[in-house]
This record gives structure tokens, C-alpha cells and sequence, in this order.
């Protein structure tokens, strides 16, 4: 029996947007991030793979493997997923139904690299394996490369003229590959370099394939389909986007003596790079009891790396009581995200716009 207001729960339930967070490697990571952006998540029991974002009614969170975000998310079974944009890349084909709506959230950052055996003097560079590839086709083998990513590191080779090789794909760790004889070199993620250097291996020059980080990814016919989806996804882009761009901002706010505020202004924008985003916000000061008359409190948002300019800045203009805070959003106009979101459903922009101004 439908509610009063004409939609049953069915269609309600139908409504509720499935986000997949990553259960391992990520989780922790991924969970401070959304609380940072105002979208913490409720899960009772560490244990579940279910929960929920009291900021966002009507959105269900699922535990996932990171690895496998991108197939759930391709296949429809859940709307939105928090994964390695390496995965990304390495699974994205022309006709999936996968919209990168950011593939930069700030964390989990690594590099998909090419890395050779110490012992390996003479190659240093994409250059000289490709004349190690050469000198054992001319032998009758191939090099062997292991990797969890066949087909980045297929493109990768041929893009650097190796075209006669053997991908030996390997779940367990790929360090140990050359150690063990399986393979000649490796192609993996990179975060400090500690890992392969433990393990007598080096990086050659020219052989990043990719940075990586954790990035946000959608279906594109659930967005389509469902204007309440589209709506949440909105909200979640507004606040992220924000939150991104916070990050390199502070507050300040000063009392400034004064005959009127236009006198405040004048000395403040007099140092432009610090007078605030649009100028400075500058209030009238009322006293306590007994205090003095004329001051005016004045607040400016800057650049977090001129922090200590603006304070000279503000000193020189007579500013006392400068006190600092951390912003925690910074909303512009519009989401651009997902601005850039609603023109790639639309068909109006290229896929690999998914990167906010």
C-alpha cells in the first residue's frame, strides 16, 4: 500500500544509494577521510560489512575488496566505490559503466613501476631493457615480467618499443619473483621504495607507468536513472570537493585600531597576497565596559604557505590578537565535480575529465 505521499517503500529502497568502501589495505584511511568530510560512517560492529552515513539518508554502505570495487561497481551492484585508481586503469574499458567522478582523494598514494634486480648494473632505463629484451629474443627467450597488472604493463612495453616478452601473473608477493627464478623483473606499486630495496630491486628511469591514489567512482546508469542517486551523489561531491579544497587554507582573524572600516580595508588590501580570498571581512568591534573605542575585528582566508606573511602583513597594518583556525570547507559557487559529473552523462565531455579546477 503506497504512503501518503504516493511512493512505496519498494520505490524508496530503490532509491537508496549503495556505496562499496574498501575492506582492507584502504579501510582505515577511507574512513577518516569521509569523517573529515562531515560523512562519517556508522558501523556498530567492526566485524560487519554493512553500514550506513547518518549525513546522508538513504545510503547504504558495503565492505569490499578494493580490488574488486571496480568490477561491483561495473556490474551494478553497488552505485558508488572508494578504490586505487590504479585498479581504475587497469580494468576500464571503452564500454564499461564506470564514471570517474574524482580520481584524486588525497590519500593512499603509490606508483605502478617498472623494477629490476640490483644486480641488473647496466640497466638503469626504460631504454636499456628494451636492448635486454632484444639481446634474448635474438637467444631464443623472452623477458619475464611478473605483475598483477597485465594489461598496464602490456601497453607500458609496447609503448616503450619491448615487444617480446612473458607477463607471469603472481597473487602472492612479486618481490620475490626474481629471487625465486620466476621471472626476471617486476612490475608493481611503489609507496617509499623500502619494499624493493629489501628485496635488491631498483626502479629504471622512464618506468613509472602511473600515480595512483584512492578515487571515487560511480555507475553511469544508475546516475542516469535515478534522479534521488544523482542527488546524493551530489551532496557527497559537494562536501569532498570542498573538503579537497580546504586544505590548503587557513582563517585569520585580528582587532585592527581604526577611524572606520574603509581605513581598515585600505591597509589590509595594501598587501594583496594575503588580503583574503575576495578582500577581508572587516565588523566593528563593541567594547567591553570601560574598553577602548575604534577597533575593528578583521578576518581573512588565505593560502595555508603564506600563513606567516599574512601575519606580518597584518602586524604591519597594525593588526594585535591575530588568532589562526583550520577550514574545514571551502564551497565555491558550484560543484565542479559534479558539474563535470551531469556533462559526462550527458555525453559532453570526455571521460577523463574527472578532475575538478
Amino acid at each position: 500500500m503506497a504512503r501518503a505521499n504516493g511512493r512505496a517503500p519498494a520505490d524508496r529502497k530503490a532509491d537508496a544509494l549503495r556505496l562499496a568502501l574498501p575492506s582492507k589495505g584502504m579501510e582505515d584511511a577511507t574512513l577518516d577521510f569521509l569523517r573529515a568530510c562531515g560523512l562519517s560512517v556508522n558501523r556498530t560492529n567492526p566485524r560487519q560489512y554493512r553500514a550506513t552515513i547518518p549525513a546522508l539518508a538513504g545510503v547504504q554502505v558495503l565492505f569490499q575488496r578494493a580490488n574488486d570495487i571496480f568490477a561491483k561497481v561495473d556490474e551494478g551492484s553497488v552505485d558508488l566505490g572508494i578504490t586505487g585508481y590504479d585498479i581504475v586503469r587497469e580494468h576500464q574499458y571503452e564500454e564499461d559503466n564506470v564514471v570517474l567522478l574524482l580520481n584524486g582523494l588525497g590519500y593512499g598514494q603509490c606508483a605502478l613501476v617498472v623494477a629490476v634486480p640490483e644486480g641488473w648494473i647496466d640497466t638503469n632505463s626504460m631504454v636499456d631493457l628494451a636492448q635486454i629484451s632484444a639481446e634474448l629474443r635474438s637467444r631464443g627467450r623472452e623477458v619475464r615480467v611478473a605483475t598483477k597488472y597485465p594489461n598496464l604493463t602490456r601497453q607500458f612495453l609496447y609503448d616503450h618499443g619491448i615487444n617480446y616478452f612473458r607477463l607471469v601473473e603472481s597473487s602472492g608477493a612479486l618481490e620475490a619473483a626474481p629471487q625465486l627464478g620466476y621471472a626476471d623483473l617486476i612490475v608493481d606499486l611503489m609507496t617509499s621504495g623500502v619494499t624493493l630495496r629489501e628485496n635488491r630491486l631498483k626502479t629504471v628511469a622512464g618506468g613509472q607507468i602511473i600515480s595512483s591514489q584512492a578515487c571515487l567512482v560511480g555507475n553511469r546508469r544508475a546516475l542516469q536513472s535515478s534522479a534521488c542517486k544523482l542527488e546524493t551523489t551530489r551532496s557527497m561531491l559537494e562536501l569532498i570537493e570542498a573538503h579537497l579544497r580546504s586544505r590548503d587554507f587557513c582563517s585569520l582573524t585580528a582587532n585592527i585600531r581604526a577611524d572606520s572600516p574603509e581605513s581598515v580595508a585600505r591597509r589590509v588590501t595594501a598587501h594583496a597576497e594575503v588580503a583574503g580570498l575576495r578582500g577581508p571581512t572587516i565588523a566593528r568591534v563593541y567594547p567591553k565596559i570601560g574598553g577602548d573605542e575604534g577597533w575593528f575585528a578583521v578576518t581573512v582566508v588565505v593560502d595555508s604557505t603564506l600563513l606567516i606573511s599574512a601575519v606580518d602583513s597584518l602586524r604591519k597594518a597594525g593588526a594585535s590578537d591575530i588568532t589562526v583556525v583550520g577550514v574545514k570547507y571551502v564551497f565555491e559557487s558550484k560543484s565542479w565535480s559534479f558539474e563535470a559529473l551531469r556533462r559526462r552523462l550527458a555525453g559532453e565531455v570526455p571521460e577523463d575529465a574527472a578532475r575538478w579546477p
